[in-house]
């Protein structure tokens, strides 16, 4: 498979949704039930790190959302990263988040996190081959549908930025 992984753009929110919202149908991928706006998606993630994996047509994304708005985390920043079902398991969540990590370096950020509802063993699998450590486990942290689920939090430390 040949793609290509490039800055996000507003004009690619269509395709960006409609692979949020398949990565919502398995029931694993967020707690959350329905993709949001653009308005409000825009609103959460960082202004830089927003990337796309585009061959034909788009095939994933990956952004960066901040964990706090206190300025002692500004380089502390939580992962998503959703691929369409067509794509999945043919690299493009691995040479996303690969990209992702550059981009986080270069804009600044020392650790990225991921919170992942632990039934999502790809994208668990995913981050350990990304240099992610699990740091932790939240038992019945958040309900889907009826259903309470546990989340893994992980981590990944930068070697170069704020390793002083």
């Amino acid at each position: 498979m040949a793609f290509r992984i490039e800055a996000m753009v507003s004009g690619d929110w269509p395709h960006v949704r409609r692979i949020y919202e398949e990565g919502l149908a398995t029931g694993v991928g967020s707690f959350e039930l329905t993709a949001p706006s653009w308005e409000e998606w825009n609103a959460a993630r960082l202004p830089h790190s927003r990337l796309v994996a585009r061959e034909r047509t788009i095939l994933g994304w990956a952004a960066l959302s901040p964990v706090s708005q206190r300025s002692c985390y500004a380089g502390v920043a939580e992962v998503a990263v959703y691929v369409a079902a067509t794509a999945r398991g043919e690299g493009v969540g691995r040479a996303l988040l690969e990209a992702l990590v550059l981009s986080a370096e270069t804009h600044g950020i020392w650790t990225l996190q991921g919170a992942t509802i632990a039934e999502n063993a790809a994208s668990l699998a995913l981050q350990v081959r990304c240099g992610f450590r699990e740091v932790g486990r939240r038992e019945r942290i958040a309900k889907r549908g009826a259903r309470w689920h546990d989340t893994v939090i992980t981590e990944r430390r930068s070697k170069s930025v704020g390793a002083d």
